[in-house]
């Protein structure tokens, strides 16, 4: 008794059987056989590669830039390291 045997699963469908009775069974297994496709569908779908833009999109408005250290505000120390070489000053 240990273990399941053929009579055991014959006797769980019986039950089964008479309790949902056989129209609700048939649905079940045909919802569950429209699932695995739907599935089987969306991976296919998946698979596809996807088409590249046609163009590159330009921007509404120009990128704005942090501003170089040679170009802050008159007054602001930049270290000599920072500046170009034609503009540093010998020491």
């Amino acid at each position: 008794m240990g273990s399941m045997s053929i009579w055991h699963w014959v006797v769980v469908a019986v039950i089964v059987m008479l309790l949902f009775g056989r129209g609700k069974v048939s649905d079940l297994m045909g919802d569950v056989a429209k699932g695995i496709k739907a599935f089987k569908k969306g991976m296919a779908d998946d698979e596809t590669p996807a088409q590249p833009p046609a163009a590159p999109v330009a921007p509404a408005e120009p990128v704005r830039t942090i501003p170089h250290a040679a170009e802050t505000s008159p007054g602001t120390a930049v270290p000599a390291s920072h500046l170009p070489a034609g503009e540093r000053k010998p020491v």
